[in-house]
């Protein structure tokens, strides 16, 4: 791909992002954390977003400068007063519709963890919204592209589809094929669908609705969160039913890893690190494990091998089989921390196994922002046994933050955690441990052989260099979302991607990435002679 000067083109581009949730507003982690912090890297693209957000409490509360800019009477049944704000240098479109989105809980369910028995009309209304805006409803605000986020906005393409009036293109982001909003027949009139999308090439699916096919089948562009994710999909085994369907659509698919944002994750400046330290600083950050160790009432020994997982506790996460080796590993000189709720049975297995093992097993089993951040700086080593993964936030935290991740082969841990078997350390770029497939067996020796690696001081403190100059951020992959845009806006030509993008490291990627649009190169980690001052020359200090 050439590079493209950004003076060569227009100076910005207004897209609209449309989504079920946003960080910081809405704290459930992974696609809020995603679609808060993409915006602010597309800026220096020229790559002007508002989101279009459902008027959930903690969001109206949190909109600020706020003004009316349109009332619609009639949106499948319900009136629609469309806000125009910010919050924390983000610009928002709220829908404030309190009969759907005026209620305790988290944005999909009750507070006692049952999805809304309306998550279908819920949802179809911020769909319906989002296609208005991209037909041009709003006079003072035109957006040139349409970004979709999972089920939750899927129907916008639909919509766009199915009305047959001009529209600005949709590019739709895959979070999670497994999460596919269906939906029962007879709601197909609610949503305001015409009878003939209830079919094989509309959306029909098993007999049922599927909002995410939708999307799917009709955006213009389609986006997984890693490239690994994106050749996976595509088939059986992860394809989640809709394998054929994306083959099909190949030529439209493509992989872009998340990022983080770096001033969110620095543990020089996060106020849940009991004791700051820059980057990359494997010696500054001892302290904080045995800090943890004594919060959670484990003894404080450096030299006992110190997991951590945080965690939704479900069987998609691999914390089942966690849970079956537990003994096995406390066998050898190990503690493991745990964060995270789900299923109940998980949770309970694991409630016993603390019990038995008081001294090596420590649970917190609800969730906590707070420790998520913690534990990335304490743990030796932070477990991630997904059966399947689509990109992870979980291993980028752990290599910021100096844990080395012990994770599945799937997804986006594949894109972003080079193995440390003989010849990657050999050749001093191994940064982590991956193993494959997921099971308890497997999973077991990943972590023995990491303990045996921890045993081998210098070794192990290379793992934790390697991580800290690692590109955790969207630094790089902020230009595959810029490139994607003005492909679909028509103003740079369409270059299909090949899925041979992976996570680059800082110092791959020019000092100021904003001057062209560039491929994203593959990761190359650094030479074992490396200086330290090469932290700073990569920029993991920023």
């Amino acid at each position: 791909m050439t590079q493209t000067s950004v003076s060569m083109l227009p100076a910005n581009l207004n897209v609209l992002s449309v989504a079920s949730e946003m960080y910081p507003l809405i704290k459930t982690g992974g696609l809020g954390d995603v679609v808060g912090s993409l915006p602010g890297a597309l800026r220096p693209y020229g790559i002007k977003t508002h989101t279009l957000l459902p008027g959930y409490p903690s969001v109206m509360a949190a909109l600020e400068e706020r003004r009316v800019i349109k009332n619609f009477e009639n949106v499948l049944g319900y009136s629609v007063t469309l806000w125009e704000g910010v919050t924390k240098d983000r610009a928002l479109f709220v829908m404030d519709v309190p009969a759907l989105y005026d209620r305790a809980g988290n944005p999909y369910g009750s507070p006692t963890g049952q999805d809304w028995p309306d998550n279908g009309i819920r949802y179809a209304v911020l769909a319906r919204i989002g296609a208005f805006i991209a037909q041009g409803y709003l006079e003072h605000w035109q957006p040139a592209v349409v970004q979709t986020h999972d089920w939750h906005s899927a129907l916008v393409a639909a919509y766009l589809h199915y009305d047959g009036v001009k529209a600005a293109p949709v590019s739709h982001v895959i979070h999670n094929l497994a999460f596919q909003g269906i939906f029962p027949r007879n709601k197909l009139e609610e949503f305001g669908l015409p009878a003939h999308a209830f079919a094989l090439e509309g959306l029909e699916y098993h007999g049922q609705i599927s909002f995410l096919k939708g999307a799917l089948l009709f955006a213009n562009r389609l986006t997984a969160v890693s490239p690994t994710y994106a050749e996976e999909i595509q088939t059986p085994e992860h394809g989640m039913g809709f394998d054929g369907l994306l083959r099909a659509r190949s030529m439209v698919l493509n992989g872009i890893l998340n990022g983080l944002d770096l001033s969110e994750w620095d543990p020089m400046t996060d106020s849940a690190v009991t004791f700051p330290y820059t980057v990359g600083d494997n010696v500054g950050r001892r302290a904080n494990k045995r800090v943890l160790q004594a919060e959670f009432g484990l003894p404080q020994k450096a030299d006992t091998f110190l997991l951590g997982l945080v965690s939704r506790l479900t069987t998609q996460k691999g914390v089942d089989i966690l849970a079956e080796i537990v003994p096995r590993l406390f066998e050898w000189n190990m503690q493991l921390i745990v964060v995270g709720v789900g299923d109940r049975e998980i949770m309970r297995s694991l409630a016993e196994l603390q019990s038995r093992y008081p001294h090596q097993l420590a649970c917190h089993l609800s969730y906590s922002e707070v420790l998520g951040h913690k534990m990335h700086s304490a743990v030796d080593a932070s477990l991630i046994p997904s059966r399947f993964e689509p990109c992870g936030l979980t291993q980028l935290h752990a290599l910021r933050y100096g844990s080395v991740p012990i994770a599945a082969r799937v997804g986006g841990l594949s894109d972003t955690i080079v193995d440390a078997n003989s010849a990657a350390i050999a050749e001093g770029v191994a940064n982590g441990i991956l193993f494959s497939p997921t099971n308890s067996e497997t999973l077991l020796a990943a972590i023995r052989r990491a303990y045996t690696l921890f045993q081998k001081k210098s070794v192990w403190a290379r793992l934790q260099r390697n991580g800290a100059l690692h590109d955790v951020s969207w630094e790089g992959k902020a230009a595959g979302y810029a490139q994607l845009f003005r492909e679909l806006a028509g103003y740079l030509p369409s270059h299909h991607n090949t899925h041979d993008e992976i996570a680059p490291r800082r110092g791959d990627i020019l000092q100021r990435p904003f001057r062209t649009l560039r491929r994203i190169q593959p990761a190359r980690m650094p030479l074992g002679g490396q200086k330290s001052e090469s932290l700073k020359r990569t920029g993991t200090y920023a």
